[in-house]
């Protein structure tokens, strides 16, 4: 039983660490893809 219980914790302890790493690079996904917009905006002011 209590071998169970480890690898279920052990598990789900896996499967955060991994869904962080996911939303981490989502974000960096998005704060770039928002960089990209800006620059663009900048360049393209005066028109």
């Amino acid at each position: 039983m209590m071998k169970v219980l480890f690898a279920t914790l052990f598990a789900a302890y896996v499967m955060v660490l991994s869904g962080c790493n996911t939303m981490e690079g989502i974000g960096e996904d998005v704060e770039s893809a928002g960089d990209s917009v800006e620059d663009e905006a900048e360049e393209n002011k005066d028109y």
